[in-house]
């Protein structure tokens, strides 16, 4: 055990410590956003990458409103006396104890959910506790993956494709937000095919057929991913880069998984989901991204923009049958709608285009997307108290 008080240690969007306190209250405050009911039926779920971002969200909503039991997987590292553990260590803690509270059966597995042995894991832990899965959430998001059939480790970049891509951004280097310029040359082929590798449906589809292999797929088995589209302005480096030729990867898998033996087989579906912007470790490394959400932020003000809980909750209620599927003529389940509203994105394009003006206007959207950065690891939360000691370093939680 490790009691100390801690400082956030920052530079730009960079945090390199998390508060446990201060994650654990994120992670509290999204619980109590979604409205507790019950469904009766309690699916089991498995949910890859359920320490953060959107994984985290559907993780919560689905115990909250469906009563779902089953695994959470994140591979999250813990306090080695340097640095504090991660931010999703403290926050899965967190989650444990709400479920635990509210009498909600769900596990929590450690692990590189790329790797063979990790599968292995959680497919054990899956068969001895909770049979087979009605739900499989692919959610995970990470820098690099090795592929556990050749042993290369590949790893993603941010780029985009035939040309270079020159934007604003956002700078929280100085004192005050402000704007700055990106330039990205463009990605290799290599380098497309190894961020395909990392963020594409190669390992979503093995995840598919290891269950299968364990016969632990359901009747009416579904399977989801969680990706994203954006909008046009930030298209080049997003969309028509090398993310966007994994996303395109991912959603090609998402239509040989529906047809696939053991999907057919248990008369089940699969999908990927567009889910609209949010704050997320992994959104805040993509050049142009915080100043676009910063200004899309600006234009929709707090109610219009639709938090991940919000949006977790319409899918869980789209794939439980509550409301019916919204499906895009790609097949994909959309939640993105608010933010690519015709008028929305149109009032967005006035701020890019002339974004140093468009800032001064959006400053509100900027110092709330910086919030909510620091707020990913813990920081910065209202109603923690930060001077004081805290515990850094507690067991992981076998158990919620």
């Amino acid at each position: 055990m490790s009691t100390r008080q801690i400082e956030p240690k920052q530079r730009g969007f960079l945090i390199v410590n998390s508060h446990p306190e201060g994650a654990a209250a994120t992670v509290r405050r999204t619980w109590e956003e979604i409205p507790a009911r019950t469904d009766g039926r309690e699916p089991v779920a498995l949910v890859l990458g359920h320490s953060a971002g959107y994984g985290l969200a559907t993780l919560l909503a689905g115990l909250r409103q469906h009563g779902i039991r089953g695994v959470g997987v994140a591979f999250e590292g813990a306090d080695n006396g340097r640095r504090t553990a991660t931010a999703g260590w403290y926050r899965t803690g967190a989650v444990a104890d709400l479920a635990r509270e509210a009498g909600h059966d769900v596990r929590f597995v450690n692990t590189d959910a790329f790797s063979d042995e990790g599968k292995t894991e959680v497919l054990d832990a899956l068969a001895q506790h909770y049979g087979s899965v009605d739900y499989l959430i692919y959610s995970l998001a990470s820098p690099r993956r090795t592929d556990p059939a050749t042993g290369v480790t590949h790893h993603s970049v941010i780029k985009p494709l035939a040309a270079a891509y020159e934007a604003p951004a956002l700078d929280f280097s100085g004192a005050e937000p402000a704007v700055s310029r990106i330039r990205l040359e463009p990605g290799t082929e290599e380098e497309k095919r190894a961020t395909v590798a990392v963020m594409g449906g190669a390992d979503w589809s093995r995840w598919v057929d290891a269950l299968h292999e364990r016969e632990l797929l359901a009747d009416g088995f579904t399977t989801v991913a969680l990706t994203y589209v954006g909008s046009e302005v930030t298209a080049p480096v997003y969309r028509q880069g090398t993310i966007g030729a994994a996303k395109e990867h991912l959603e090609a898998t998402a239509r040989e998984l529906a047809t696939s033996p053991g999907v057919r087989a248990a008369d089940g579906r699969a999908f990927t989901v567009v889910a609209g912007a949010a704050v997320t470790q992994a959104s805040s490394a993509i050049p142009s991204i915080a100043l676009y959400t910063a200004f899309l932020r600006t234009v929709l003000g707090d109610d219009a923009f639709v938090s991940p809980a919000r949006q977790a909750m319409d899918l869980w209620d789209q794939l439980e049958g509550r409301t019916p599927l919204r499906l895009d003529d790609a097949g994909r389940i959309r939640l993105d709608g608010w933010e690519l509203d015709d008028e929305v994105q149109a009032r967005v394009r006035e701020l890019w285009e002339d974004p140093d003006s468009g800032l001064l206007k959006a400053r509100s959207g900027a110092e709330w997307f910086m919030s909510q950065v620091r707020e990913l690891y813990g920081w910065g939360v209202e109603g923690v108290d930060y001077g004081r000691l805290v515990e850094t370093d507690p067991a992981w939680p076998a158990r919620g």
